[in-house]
């Protein structure tokens, strides 16, 4: 098997443990939130439009209910509309998924026996239930604290200097990795390290404080930290548990074989809200079968598309092969089996085509591998066709 060759990359500092929050940054809770919070102002006829995500990301719960009583206008107090949602979350805990990447940091550290914290500002109680869900994640952390631990929650250090005290360690030799602002804040205040991972689409513009910002777990790079590197990147590409998702093709932008020069095979992305949120914006690759064709080597994009500010997150597959003619209407089932990299805005719109076609090249290569070519038999396609 051909392993990525390792690309020097400038040290940022030698740290010596990661601190990790729990919400947005480990376990994908933003879907949880806004279906608990869709059903909880149903009652009182509003609609929960996700308009006031910023001012709940990364807050204590109280911090969070009180913003949502004040942005509706609800006649409840922050307290009564705690009592009501508390126990439609914990009824939830059960379906959190971990974000992509999440499990292979947690077992990458631990295999290297890299010290690990976990701060949260969610309840102590309410962590411990959440981690329960997710194998070997509780024996991995050496201290875990919650916001009901100390006397202030994020913007505050505290919880994150609490950390280093019981860890035994300065707070500058400490890694926090963060989604929110207000914990990207308080892991500075510290005099931490802190790698942001932005929990809300396009905001990473405000994570200047952040030392570094990346779009997704998948993306974080440990040896920048004099940390153990990932070694299980394969010729640019790193293996992922495939996923599906399928429809029939329909019109996109207009701009791929007209701008681009590159006829992508949009699909609508109608009841696929919730599997788009599970995965980071990025260019991904993989397997797609055509109902009248057969199936085709893929290489797509998944995200905003930046370089065209896009308004929604969007499905853009490429399928590698030189079609006669449109097949608009035409079933397309995919299977994405790798990841390649995150999601980019360019200078200009040559700089934007020769990336797109690199991504091609290999995404081609890749598939040939034994194993990536084997999803070429796999059943969801094959049923396509």
């Amino acid at each position: 098997m051909i392993k990525k060759m390792s690309t020097a990359q400038p040290l940022k500092k030698i740290v010596s443990c990661v601190i990790l929050d729990l919400d947005g940054t480990l376990l994908n809770t933003d879907g949880i939130v806004s279906d608990v919070l869709r059903v909880y102002l149903g009652k009182y006829g509003m609609q929960w439009d996700g308009r006031e995500v910023q001012k709940i990301v990364g807050k204590t719960p109280l911090e969070a209910a009180s913003a949502v009583v004040e942005a509706y206008g609800l006649s409840c107090t922050t307290s009564e509309l705690l009592s009501e949602i508390t126990p439609m979350f914990s009824n939830q805990w059960c379906n959190i998924k971990a974000l992509p990447g999440a499990n292979r940091l947690i077992k990458h550290l631990s295999g290297h026996r890299v010290s690990m914290a976990m701060a949260s500002n969610s309840p102590r109680e309410n962590i411990e239930t959440k981690i329960s869900f997710h194998q070997g994640w509780k024996e991995s952390f050496s201290v875990i604290i919650g916001g009901d631990e100390v006397r202030l929650g994020k913007p505050s250090p505290e919880i994150f200097l609490e950390v280093a005290k019981r860890l035994n360690v300065d707070p500058s030799s400490c890694l926090v990795i963060e989604d929110s602002l207000p914990g990207v804040t308080a892991g500075k205040a510290a005099g931490m390290e802190v790698v942001a991972v932005p929990s809300i689409p396009k905001q990473s513009h405000l994570y200047t404080s952040a030392d570094e910002v990346i779009n997704s777990l998948l993306d974080l790079q440990p040896e920048k930290w004099g940390l153990p590197p990932f070694q299980d990147w394969i010729k640019d590409t790193l293996p992922l548990e495939p996923w599906h998702i399928g429809g029939p093709v329909v019109k996109g932008f207009g701009r791929g074989s007209k701008v681009l020069g590159i006829p992508t095979a949009n699909l609508s992305t109608e009841g696929y809200g919730s599997l788009l949120s599970e995965h980071p914006s990025g260019v991904y690759f993989g397997w797609a079968g055509l109902s009248k064709r057969g199936v085709f080597k893929m290489v797509m994009s998944v995200g905003w598309n930046p370089y065209f500010n896009n308004t929604e997150k969007t499905i853009e597959p490429w399928l590698l092969h030189d079609f006669d003619e449109d097949f608009y209407g035409e079933e397309l089932r995919l299977i994405i089996v790798g990841y390649i990299r995150p999601e980019a805005n360019f200078s200009s719109l040559q700089s934007l085509i020769e990336k797109i076609h690199h991504d091609r090249k290999v995404a081609e290569e890749a598939l040939d591998l034994p194993l990536f070519s084997k999803y070429k038999d796999d059943p969801y396609i094959k049923s396509s066709t």
